[in-house]
């Protein structure tokens, strides 16, 4: 059954519902009268993907499924997130800001509103807003959005039953959803992850070839095995901690790339850079951004075996990921539901240059079964993949996940915060294929899922006032139509922040002056134009310090000490 938006009026099939200037009716209640039901929906993120990292955004990983749903379905170019985890899962939960959510920095609790480290309550989460609107409401996967005990690495060790949770008040079930089947930290093992749980009780890995990321897709396809075809429509969040460090995955799978990356990433970026012109991604005239300066020529690479094995594993780590997209599109097509049901993919934030270190807080010293872990990126001996191995790919391999753009996840340049963004929803999408150039941002989430499911916003929640939405729906471009974008989109985490209007950036790394760039022309943001246009650098600068103020933003340097997080007792 066809339907279309066209200037406030939804048709489905021979009847006409009218969305503009209904007062109080909703979509959702018309949408009952009529006994029509509105979509499925499966909003799928990766974990630290590089805005080049799949097929159909440029990489040489074979994706062949999140190629096939982007053949059949639309990509966005200019899609947006947060420069990190836990702000962009707070903006894609919420429809706001991180700051106007409570989550500024990471899970610590400054004490401010703007960073708390846990989800507020006045901002109703999706799972909130669309359980208002009769939907079924799933979740699997990281979490990320609240507080966690660390007793030192006792917890991460098992050597201790101290819980680690200082309260269950903001788990998935808590904030909306029916089932839930997740981590609740935010970087785990792949074989043997803490904090997981399912529902609300904490459970053990089960089974001896567990590996997370194909866990995940098993109970991703079991509760669209579970739902599809009911009375209610479903909404899933499916939440991959892939490819996020450490790199771990199956030795059969890392050994088909190894000889791929002895290419060197110099290579590997170039071919990367002309694959993305190829494809209509990128423009020509942008100059890819300059190696950067931290990384060495691939030729004067000593152990290159080494970093060809670190790249091979994420590269193998991206696959199972992809394997899980495709067993979903398989299920929701067996099913009978592919064409009503919405299924988007996207990243949390750019590609990872961190270098892990074993004094990390979340990192583990030893295995369950008592194995000491080998961390870091410095012991040359040991190659990335097994369980007792946490490396990360670090700053060259991050260099060409981000590809053509400049810096990484942290930062507000357009590396740390451009993602991937594919749609997949034949009822709607009328030329499957299709790449929008217009600007998506992470808040647009909340209000697209509302728009789509004819639900609203609510004014109340719990008692309290809500935070109006900060995002606009992005169902126009589904539908092929122009989205009128005016108003800004704003940036900050860690001091890095940013302003986007129009064709024009303003970005500045902490403790940094201004730049400007026109993005329209220098999406690699290779040309600063701060000191031809003072008067522009002004006026956007005043547009994000009216921003910071309303959003509760706080510089880092002026953040209070973190208050000490308390276990609960051991229940």
């Amino acid at each position: 059954m066809k339907h279309k938006k066209l200037a406030g009026v939804w048709s489905f099939g021979k009847g006409i519902l009218v969305a503009g200037a209904l007062g109080a009716l909703t979509l959702a209640s018309l949408a009952a009268e009529a006994k029509i039901s509105p979509p499925n929906i499966i909003l799928i993120l990766a974990d630290d993907l590089g805005y080049s990292d799949i097929g159909c955004y440029g990489s040489e990983i074979p994706t062949p499924n999140l190629d096939r749903m982007a053949a059949e379905g639309m990509r966005l170019k200019q899609f947006y997130t947060t420069p990190r985890c836990c702000p962009t899962r707070a903006a894609l939960l919420t429809g706001l800001y991180p700051q106007q959510a409570g989550i500024g920095s990471m899970m610590e609790d400054h004490g401010l509103p703007g960073y708390r480290g846990e989800l507020n309550y006045h901002c109703p989460t999706l799972a909130e807003a669309l359980r208002l609107a009769n939907y079924t409401t799933l979740m699997v996967g990281k979490w990320h959005v609240c507080h966690i005990y660390f007793d030192g690495k006792k917890q991460l060790n098992r050597e201790s039953t101290v819980p680690f949770w200082e309260d269950k008040k903001d788990w998935p079930l808590q904030r909306g959803f029916d089932e839930y089947f997740g981590t609740i930290h935010g970087v785990n093992s792949y074989y043997d992850p803490f904090s997981l749980v399912s529902g609300n009780t904490p459970i053990q890995p089960e089974g001896t070839n567990f590996y997370y990321t194909d866990v995940l897709s098993e109970h991703i396809v079991a509760d669209i095995d579970k739902y599809a075809g009911q009375k209610k429509p479903f909404f899933l969040y499916a939440a991959y901690t892939a490819p996020h460090w450490p790199l771990q995955a199956p030795e059969a799978d890392i050994a088909k790339y190894r000889e791929r990356y002895l290419t060197g990433w110099d290579v590997l970026r170039t071919n990367r850079y002309h694959r993305q012109i190829a494809l209509g991604l990128i423009d020509k005239s942008w100059p890819l951004s300059v190696r950067d300066a931290r990384v060495p020529d691939w030729n004067a690479v000593k152990d290159q075996a080494w970093e060809a094995n670190r790249m091979a594993t994420y590269a193998a780590m991206v696959e199972h990921l992809d394997r899980g997209v495709g067993r979903i599109l398989d299920k929701i097509k067996a099913k009978g539901i592919a064409t009503n049901t919405l299924v988007m993919f996207l990243s949390d934030n750019g590609a990872c240059a961190e270098n892990i270190e074993p004094g990390w807080y979340d990192v583990p010293s030893r295995t369950r079964d008592g194995r000491p872990v080998k961390v870091g990126n410095n012991n040359h001996s040991v190659l990335a993949g097994p369980e007792d191995v946490w490396q990360s790919y670090g700053l060259p391999w991050a260099n060409v996940g981000d590809t053509p753009f400049l810096l990484y996840k942290h930062f507000t340049h357009e590396g740390g915060i451009s993602t991937p963004f594919i749609v997949h929803w034949p009822e709607v999408i009328q030329k499957p294929g299709a790449i929008s150039g217009q600007i998506g941002h992470i808040t647009d989430i909340m209000a697209t899922l509302l728009d789509v499911a004819g639900a609203k916003y609510p004014g109340k929640f719990n008692g309290q006032p809500t935070t109006p939405l900060e995002g606009q729906s992005l169902l126009p471009i589904f539908e092929g139509q122009e989205r009128l974008h005016p108003k800004p989109i704003f940036w900050e985490h860690e001091g890095n922040r940013a302003v986007r209007l129009g064709q024009w950036k303003l970005v500045a790394r902490h403790g940094t002056q201004w730049e400007l760039y026109n993005v329209d022309v220098d999406r690699t943001e290779q040309n600063n134009l701060a000191a031809s246009q003072p008067e522009r650098v002004k006026a956007m600068a005043a547009l994000y310090d009216d921003w910071a103020k309303r959003c509760n933003v706080v510089p880092p340097e002026q953040l209070p000490r973190i208050r000490k997080i308390v276990p609960a007792s051991n229940d």
